[in-house]
């Protein structure tokens, strides 16, 4: 058990790493003005997203899930993990609203909102990360 929930860890970290750096690569290249710059911000964001964020959440998903397998009753008696679940299906969401934005970036028709709106965008990823950490460690309820 204590090999899965080192790659379990592991595969969060990095699936942190693509929702806090990839929402970055959004505010610079709603910045760019010059074409040679928005096509490598396209390749630079296809890549990260499927290449590391894809396998990543896949990863989490399934360690995940083969940890409860371990420990069943997470599922009916323990409220914090209720909590950190919701909020793992939320981060799932905010992750595929990430594809949706390298799909319309992808498309040179797309007038994407300020780099101040992802700037904002890019920060929501923390909130979560405080979020689960605490509820893992601390268990507070």
């Amino acid at each position: 058990m204590l090999w899965v929930k080192a790659f379990h860890i592991m595969s969060v970290v990095t699936w942190f790493a693509v929702l806090f750096y990839l929402p970055r690569l959004f505010v610079y290249h709603a910045a760019c003005e010059d074409a040679a710059g928005k096509e490598r911000f396209k390749i630079m964001e296809r890549k990260l997203y499927r290449g590391i964020g894809t396998p990543s959440i896949l990863a989490v998903w399934l360690l995940g899930g083969w940890l409860v397998s371990f420990q069943w009753d997470y599922l009916k008696t323990q409220g914090w993990f209720h909590a950190k679940l919701t909020l793992v299906f939320l981060l799932t969401g905010y992750h595929h609203m990430c594809g949706a934005y390298i799909k319309k970036f992808a498309r040179d028709d797309f007038q994407p909102p300020s780099h101040v709106f992802f700037r904002w965008f890019n920060e929501v990823p923390v909130f979560f990360l405080v979020a689960i950490v605490i509820l893992v460690v601390v268990r507070p309820f």
